[in-house]
């Protein structure tokens, strides 16, 4: 198995394909992300990785995600880097539509005003958060890089594939 000719293959075809103006592409990114409620955080530390699928908000360009814990935090105790996927269902190849985030992860400190600011976001009351029986966490994303697949960018004259680097 030639893994890195298959580790390629999207970078040579994409050499080919027409590209977005990098804002355009950051707007049709933060309209998708937007659009959307629930993602797949990829997490991994030595021969340890989890996928959890969790509810996420877009704030501020950033990704925030409050958890009561689980298995992700094992991977994130070790490893910050992450990969986080948007997308919906299939329906057919013309009509492909997904993102995966690589980025970072951000442990948010309880209550700071950034972990305020989400919870406002959310609408989210502060005594309630208090007496929640077990506590949240704020994982804060910082992307890093976007991969967009996308058939309705063919649309609008576009490869179907984009890629952004921050």
């Amino acid at each position: 198995m030639d893994y890195d000719k298959l580790s390629a293959l999207w970078i040579e075809r994409d050499k080919g394909s027409v590209h977005m103006e990098k804002d355009a592409l950051k707007e049709w990114i933060d309209g998708f992300i937007k659009a959307h409620n629930t993602g797949a955080l990829a997490t991994a530390s030595g021969d340890f990785v989890r996928c959890t699928p969790i509810e996420y908000n877009l704030v501020n360009c950033y990704i925030y995600l409050f958890s009561e814990g689980g298995m992700k935090f094992k991977a994130l105790k070790e490893n910050k880097n992450i990969g986080f996927s948007i997308f919906e269902p299939f329906e057919g190849f013309n009509k492909v539509k997904g993102l995966q985030i690589t980025g970072r992860a951000e442990m948010i400190e309880p209550f700071c005003d950034e972990y305020l600011m989400v919870m406002e976001y959310k609408h989210i009351p502060l005594e309630a958060m208090k007496k929640l029986p077990n506590f949240l966490n704020l994982i804060k994303i910082v992307p890093e890089c976007y991969d967009l697949l996308d058939s309705d960018l063919a649309k609008e004259g576009f490869g179907n594939r984009q890629h952004l680097d921050m």
